[in-house]
């Protein structure tokens, strides 16, 4: 376990390493100049120009990122162009709102996932079952700011039931959870079902039920925990789409997480923002997929961790 353990960090910190210089190397080619945005429109050449050698934007790309990365060993995100602001801080600010608005996207993506792929598993070859997956489908290919705008037109606007956007209580939580999860619970509930189908047909579900087992105490105890397997292993995965949904999630609905301050950052062209908010997300994904890994031996002890 410790060997292991030791070997996903150091796999974890090299891909974080590559994701950062990825990033970097992406934002100094960009066509935009972030100096431009921070001088404005009126500043002299000399004026610009001063700004640039006061950020180190002047040095070449890999001067600038080997200080950017001995800063980030240190803990340092650097500082804000436009709110002259720590990163760090900023990020650190917004983040408790888009951890729970994750947590709520996760609570509903498998609340309904599962349900309806154990149910079409059960209904399998029937009206309820394909009911069930043209859903999923739907759910899976809609995009999530068209899928946001409904939510909002439909259970705020025209029912008043939700907050129209913004943040504080559980029932501003709700429609943009639901936006969110709503693209995951059609892919779990298709693996689901899948999963579930080949659990049922298995030696040891028939010999349960030759035992007179009742059905719930064969589906519960016997067939879901190993159903269910292929979707916990998804979850980790599952926070990668959540970054990069996040962003329109929370333009649409007001939602004061990390997604909105990047959509700010990126168009003011605020690079230290966009570098911090990459980061914090690829070290996101990973841990995601690491305490999956961990987790799937306990539910399942014939894994072992190699």
């Amino acid at each position: 376990m410790l060997a292991y353990v030791a070997r996903r960090l150091v796999q974890s910190v090299l891909i974080l390493l590559g994701v950062s210089l990825i990033t970097f190397a992406l934002l100094y080619i960009l066509p935009a100049d972030p100096v431009r945005q921070i001088a404005g429109r009126s500043a002299t050449p000399q004026t610009v120009e001063n700004i640039r050698r006061q950020l180190g934007l002047d040095q070449p790309f890999l001067v600038q990122y080997w200080h950017y990365l001995t800063g980030l060993v240190q803990g340092d995100f650097g500082r804000s162009y436009l709110q002259r602001t720590e990163v760090i801080d900023l990020i650190v600010a917004r983040l408790p709102a888009s951890l729970l608005l994750m947590a709520g996207a996760i609570v509903c993506e498998l609340v309904l996932g599962l349900t309806m792929g154990l149910v079409a598993a059960l209904k399998r070859g029937t009206a309820t079952d394909q009911a069930l997956m043209v859903s999923s489908f739907v759910g899976v290919s809609a995009p999530q700011f068209v899928v946001g705008l409904l939510l909002l037109y439909v259970f705020a606007v025209r029912l008043s039931w939700f907050p129209i956007g913004g943040y504080g209580t559980i029932w501003h939580l709700v429609l943009p959870s639901l936006t969110l999860g709503i693209l995951g619970a059609g892919w779990y509930s298709r693996m689901m079902r899948s999963s579930m189908v080949d659990v049922l047909r298995q030696d040891y579900i028939r010999t349960a039920r030759a035992k007179g087992l009742k059905r719930l105490t064969i589906i519960l105890r016997h067939a879901l925990p190993n159903a269910i397997l292929p979707v916990i292993a998804m979850i980790g995965i599952d926070i990668g789409i959540f970054m990069s949904g996040i962003v329109v999630v929370e333009s649409v609905f007001g939602w004061p997480g990390i997604g909105q301050l990047a959509w700010q950052a990126i168009q003011r062209v605020d690079i230290p923002i966009i570098m911090g908010v990459t980061l914090v997300s690829a070290c996101a994904i990973v841990l995601g997929n690491f305490v999956a890994d961990l987790v799937t031996p306990f539910i399942d002890p014939r894994i072992k961790l190699q």
